[in-house]
């Protein structure tokens, strides 16, 4: 039996029984900076894969990244890990891409843009060399844009090109929901969508408690949603880059489509005429499973709401068109 698959025999009412297979399953991170090194990491850690592949233009990173990591596997399971080329993106269910420039203090996400598009030139070209078959996982700012950039030079089925969107500010945001009302954030429902950035929209009109409605004043909104927007400023600022958070957002990701699953996610997607939007990624709320993007959630928003979404989005429409893709 090969590493990582396993058999389960699961007993149901009298004698019937069900066996399930779970079949080998292979990630590959491009990119093995403070995002990319910490989600090897924590996808290690939570041994969500059978096999796990870092490859960065530094191979000397790569390589010392791989073997910390492999010295700490006798405390773990049975996760096989390595430092890999783009021949290793061949057998790959998920293709993760944390490379890139990072975001300097005072710099913006759309400020990145024109240098790692540049970067996501030769990089989607490697792993497309290799694979035509696997889900790309884009988490390099600004992440909407550089998803779109991944559809456009793959040649992918858009379902399959998944951008990390705004599922991390949608954690900020109920984390700090759960703050001001004393409430554990795991049991808060709110949503960030649009832009992972500065555009980004805060649905306040469908947060809740177990369908019960929150109510805030019009300061507690204004702190909260500065607090969402400008958290990644804040820890960058103070200590130099995120990573933590995004890992575990990654994770989850990973976990959804590994696992079949179809939770509910504010990934970013190409959608199509959603709130009258086209032809952009933007984070909204999609059910993801073993094919990627499986739907796209179709949200009743406030005016309000429906006029920010709709900036959010020809903002992002704008910067595109100047990449001339």
């Amino acid at each position: 039996m090969k590493l990582g698959e396993y058999i389960f025999v699961i007993c149901l009412e009298g004698d019937e029984k069900l066996t399930t297979q779970l079949r080998s399953s292979r990630v590959v991170i491009i990119g093995t900076g403070a995002v990319g090194a910490t989600t090897a990491y924590t996808l290690l850690l939570r041994e969500r894969v059978s096999e796990l592949v870092l490859i960065d233009a530094n191979k000397d990173r790569a390589l010392g990244e791989a073997l910390d990591m492999n010295h700490g596997l006798p405390f773990t399971g049975g996760v096989k890990l390595w430092a890999g080329d783009y021949s290793d993106c061949k057998d790959a269910d998920i293709i993760i891409i944390a490379a890139g420039a990072s975001q300097a203090p005072g710099e913006t996400r759309i400020d990145l843009l024109k240098r790692n598009a540049g970067i996501f030139d030769s990089i989607i070209k490697n792993i497309v060399k290799y694979n035509n078959h696997g889900i790309i996982l884009v988490a390099t700012n600004p992440v909407d844009i550089l998803s779109y950039v991944s559809l456009k030079k793959s040649g992918f089925p858009s379902n399959r090109v998944i951008g990390s969107g705004t599922l991390l500010d949608s954690a900020r945001f109920r984390y700090l929901i759960g703050q001001n009302k004393k409430i554990n954030p795991r049991s808060i429902h709110a949503h960030i969508i649009g832009e992972h950035g500065d555009t980004e929209v805060p649905l306040w009109s469908l947060a809740n408690v177990a369908g019960i409605d929150l109510e805030f004043t019009e300061e507690e909104r204004t702190n909260i949603f500065n607090s969402t927007k400008n958290a990644a400023y804040e820890i960058i600022n103070a200590k130099g880059a995120t990573f933590y958070a995004i890992a575990l957002a990654l994770d989850r990701i990973v976990t959804s489509i590994l696992q079949d699953e179809g939770s509910v996610l504010n990934v970013s997607t190409l959608l199509s005429n959603y709130n009258g939007v086209s032809d952009v990624y933007l984070g909204v709320p999609s059910i993801v499973d073993r094919t990627g993007v499986r739907e796209v959630l179709d949200l009743k928003l406030s005016g309000e709401e429906l006029e920010k979404f709709q900036h959010s989005a020809n903002k992002l429409k704008s910067e595109i068109e100047k990449l001339e893709l």
